[in-house]
């Protein structure tokens, strides 16, 4: 097992978040990915709302709610993510909310079989 020191950026949006008529989460990873960031992963959340919303988004049986909330979790060095961070900001999205954490990543090597 490999240790190294790096952050995760989790970046909160809406489903219905466009970027150029693409789903703002799908622009995101796919920015990630061709920069070469470490890994990104995308969360629907079931139930949510943010400091713009007027209703609660949630997921109910009897109706198929637009809208939920998403989470996208990019993880890279400091450095690797405040870049991708200032131009994610030169992109001029405006209600996005993000945090950063600081974390230790493990990484684990594939054996090979004998």
């Amino acid at each position: 097992m490999q240790t190294k020191n790096g952050c995760v950026l989790r970046i909160y949006a809406g489903e219905g978040d466009k970027h150029e008529g693409r789903p703002l989460f799908e622009w995101i990873v796919a920015q990630a990915h061709e920069r070469q960031l470490s890994g990104a992963t995308v969360y629907r959340g079931l139930m949510g709302f943010g400091p713009h919303t007027r209703v609660i988004h949630t997921f109910k049986i009897e109706r198929l709610a637009e809208d939920l909330p998403i989470t996208i979790e990019i993880v890279d060095s400091r450095d690797q993510v405040e870049d991708f961070l200032a131009f994610l900001e030169r992109q001029g999205h405006t209600g996005l909310v993000a945090t950063l954490q600081s974390v230790e990543i493990l990484t684990f090597e594939r054996r090979t079989s004998q």
